[in-house]
């Protein structure tokens, strides 16, 4: 031993070992530095995510850059620099609603093009197309993209105007068969098992997760931006002018990276953080107090603009008919139960808590004194859920 005093020893083995430790950080510190600087040179876009979030306010944690890149799947894959063809068909849900979809049939895959669909090409002659991009996550995004969808195509009749025959498309990322929506179906798989399993285990594991999804800084902005930069070729097929309204930031970020130039990002959250808006778009908040954070926070006020709630156009237009009719039925001498909508997100992560909402209501139900309506779309395991506690 170097020392005659054990404890001196100790000491000494200890003080290797932080050494060894902090060296070891240090080194894989640069490592990460020069992974990030790599991915952001290749390729090279208008995305510029560091000038955006002030790196002097919000400098890069490499480390936990690197580490979410890699998570995501998209570490080691090389963004293509190609493009998708692109054709559409009209929606069996919402009349005169265009939706994109692949031209040509994936080699290999088992998708087939629509019969009816087709091919995407820009009419000089006609205003510039619209486009709505989403991605189905859950449905709050498919949502709200359905809702600027009933705008955009009663624009000319809401301002009195003739016909322009603009052609508004649903742009869904995952409704393009190819690598890249691959790619964004097993990042929100990650996701959603990530949160369901979070959930179910409650306590201090959910917290953490809680903390996590919570804290989208500037870094989970840059891993966001990063992981876009594949989703490039999903837009390459459209005019670089055309007029993109994204539902998601996925979207908004891919089509910035791509080149595009007039692109407006719908703030899906309000809950102000650095995750959920855009560098080179207009991004639109829905409350004035989520405004004034983002400002607090340093978004640049020509970045940002107050525009209010994402509700469809329909629902906007019976608002006076509908609330007539509750105040009718709150007020009807017979009484009638009264009526409770449950919507749940796709991820699940509210499972346990809407189980034990809805069994606590059970007594209440079989009253008649509450009528519930529980929506989760399509989501087969939250439909397993609500038929055990019912």
């Amino acid at each position: 031993m170097l020392f005659e005093k054990d404890w001196a020893n100790v000491l000494f083995i200890l003080a290797c070992v932080l050494v060894g430790l902090f060296l070891v950080l240090k080194v894989a510190q640069q490592y990460a530095k020069c992974l990030y600087k790599s991915w952001l040179a290749n390729p090279s876009t208008p995305l510029d995510v560091d000038e955006f979030v002030d790196t002097d306010k919000n400098p890069p944690k490499y480390l936990k850059i690197a580490f979410g890149h890699m998570l995501m799947g998209a570490g080691r894959r090389k963004p293509s620099e190609g493009s998708v063809k692109l054709a559409s068909t009209e929606s069996p849900h919402v009349p005169g609603l265009q939706v994109t979809e692949r031209a040509e049939a994936r080699p290999g895959s088992t998708s087939k093009v629509s019969p009816n669909a087709v091919t995407i090409s820009i009419d000089s002659a006609k205003p510039d197309p619209l486009v709505i991009g989403t991605i189905r996550m859950g449905f709050g995004h498919h949502r709200i993209a359905y809702a600027a969808s009933s705008w955009a195509l009663h624009a000319d009749e809401d301002t009195n105007k003739t016909s322009s025959g603009r052609t508004t498309y649903f742009h869904d990322l995952l409704n393009i068969d190819t690598p890249e929506a691959d790619l964004i179906i097993s990042t929100d798989a990650a996701y959603s098992k990530f949160s369901r399993i979070t959930s179910n285990i409650g306590g201090l594991v959910e917290k953490m997760w809680g903390s996590f999804t919570l804290s989208g800084d500037g870094d989970a902005l840059r891993v966001s931006a990063l992981l876009s930069t594949h989703l490039r070729p999903l837009f390459k097929d459209l005019d670089p002018d055309t007029p993109i309204i994204a539902t998601h930031c996925y979207v908004a970020l891919a089509a910035v990276a791509a080149g595009f130039t007039n692109v407006v990002n719908l703030v899906i959250d309000n809950h102000a953080q650095w995750f959920v808006v855009v560098p080179g778009c207009m991004n639109l908040v829905q409350g004035p107090v989520n405004y004034q954070n983002f400002l607090k926070m340093g978004v640049n006020p020509d970045d940002l603009q107050l525009a209010g709630h994402w509700i469809p156009r329909d629902m906007v237009l019976n608002i006076p008919s509908d609330c007539a009719r509750r105040i009718a039925r709150a007020k009807d001498s017979n009484f009638k139960p009264r009526r409770i909508l449950i919507p749940v997100g796709g991820a699940g992560a509210q499972r346990k808590f809407i189980v034990k909402f809805v069994r606590s209501l059970a007594p209440l139900v079989k009253a008649n004194k509450v009528q519930l309506f529980l929506n989760a779309g399509d989501h087969v395991h939250m439909q397993a859920a609500f038929k055990d506690v019912l």
